[in-house]
Parts: structure tokens; sequence; C-alpha cells
């Protein structure tokens, strides 16, 4: 069996907004606390975190998170790829350099924003993080332990964003393209976390009506909405507007799925 654990599913912000005083920002409502999106897997082997943005710290102590296999990157924004540095506790605790899977592209912002962990050994600061920094390959399996992982490719307005599929299960956000290839790569999936952001389209990514369509065309058994912005409204409210088999994701949801 394989644990799904939603660590985050706001947007770059976050919600509340800093300064934002909406029905959303100002609720009471736990499940519209929303801190950066990310998720943790886990089996009795294997722990690996998709995305590590600037709320990585607090949602690994909140999960009492002890070891991570590796780490998946969708792309390189700042909210998905801000906490990092972090991963150094990991560094520690496990004695290896943390395994990140990433795109070329994002490889380079990596490299940029965490340049101190790239220098020459002779010059590394003993408590710098250390990377092992591995390609996504998009015909190729990611083979973490027993899990083998699909990535398929999106577009996030012009940017290369990355899904990932494991058996019956994937995790799709950040996009507001995506081709008949990369869909029929998500055929068969029952559980399906995707983002949505507002119930307004939007320019990079997509909207609730446009996920809700994606989650029917798959015939999924369950979809979790992440990445949800303030705008979306509360969630006690939009969750009944929604199909039965449909919710908006909240932070520290988790479910488990058969990781065939």
């Amino acid at each position: 069996m394989m644990k799904v654990t939603i660590l985050g599913c706001g947007t770059s912000q976050g919600v509340p907004v800093i300064g934002c005083e909406c029905d959303v920002c100002t609720s009471t409502d736990p499940r519209d606390k929303r801190l950066r999106t990310s998720i943790l897997i886990q089996t009795e082997q294997t722990a690996i975190c998709v995305d590590a943005g600037p709320d990585f710290r607090q949602q690994m102590l909140r999960e009492n998170a002890k070891h991570l296999d590796a780490i998946l990157i969708t792309h390189q924004h700042k909210d998905h790829i801000g906490g990092l540095d972090d991963v150094r506790s990991f560094n520690f605790l496990q004695h290896i350099s943390m395994p990140i899977y990433a795109s070329p592209e994002a490889q380079e912002e990596i490299k940029r924003e965490y340049s101190y962990a790239f220098v020459d050994k002779s010059e590394l600061y003993p408590g710098a993080p250390t990377y092992n920094l591995i390609d996504i390959e998009e015909d190729k399996p990611i083979i973490i332990n027993e899990l083998t992982i699909e990535p398929i490719p999106l577009l996030h307005l012009k940017m290369l964003c990355y899904a990932f599929r494991i058996g019956n299960f994937a995790y799709v956000t950040d996009f507001n393209y995506i081709s008949e290839e990369s869909l029929k790569k998500l055929e068969g999936v029952e559980y399906l976390i995707i983002e949505a952001l507002r119930k307004e389209k939007h320019y990079s990514h997509i909207c609730l009506q446009e996920a809700i369509d994606i989650a029917q065309h798959l015939k999924v058994k369950k979809a979790w909405f992440t990445h949800v912005s303030h705008s979306m409204g509360k969630a006690e409210d939009v969750n009944k507007t929604l199909p039965s088999n449909m919710m908006l994701a909240y932070d520290g949801l988790s479910f488990t799925v058969e990781n065939h």
C-alpha cells in the first residue's frame, strides 16, 4: 500500500494571503489554511516528496518525517523549490546527498538559487546542503526502490512542468495545457490530485471546471483539487457544489492506494 499525504495545497502566496481580509483568508476552518503545494508519498520501504516549497521544513515537522529517499520537482518556480536548503537535515540523518529528480531547466534554477551548494568541495561550507541532481527524461520511468514513477510533460504557460503517475494514482499541478499524448498517459488513473486554481479561467493554471472536466474524462474514482487560491471560496461552500467523488484538498489530508 502507498500512503499519500497533502503537505500543502495552496498557491504561491499560500492561504491566508498576507494582508488579505477576505472571507477565506479570515476563515477559522482549518481546510482554508493552505501551505504551498506539495505531497508526501510513503510505503513501508520508501518516502518521497513531490516539490519542496518555502514551507518544506514546517511540513516535514508536521508529518514527523525522519527519512526521505528523493524529491521530485514538477518545475522551477519558487513555491516548488524554495525549501530545498532544508534537505540538509536529511543529509545529516542519512549521510547521503539528496536525490532530486528535475528537468535540466529546473536544475539550472536550483543551481542558481542554491549556488553555495555547488561550489568546489574545497570551498563548500560544512553545513551546506548536498544534492544529487538527476535528469527527468520524458519516456523513461523513475525507479526509486520499489516505486516506478512515470513523468508526464505539461505546459505551465511556456514552462515545462511534470505530472507524476504511480500505478493508479497521479499528481498533476501547475499547468494550463496538457497534450492528447500526455492525457492518454493518465488513462486508467483511479485516484487523482489535480490543480484547480480558482473558478475563473487563468492564463497559466487550469480552473475548477477544467479540472472537473479532466477528472470526469479520466473516469477517476476520486479526485482532490490542489493549488487552490483564496479566490476559490471557502472549502465548505465549494465542496457542496462538486461531484460526489471530488473535493478540495486540504493540508494534512491523507489516503492510501495500491502502488501497483
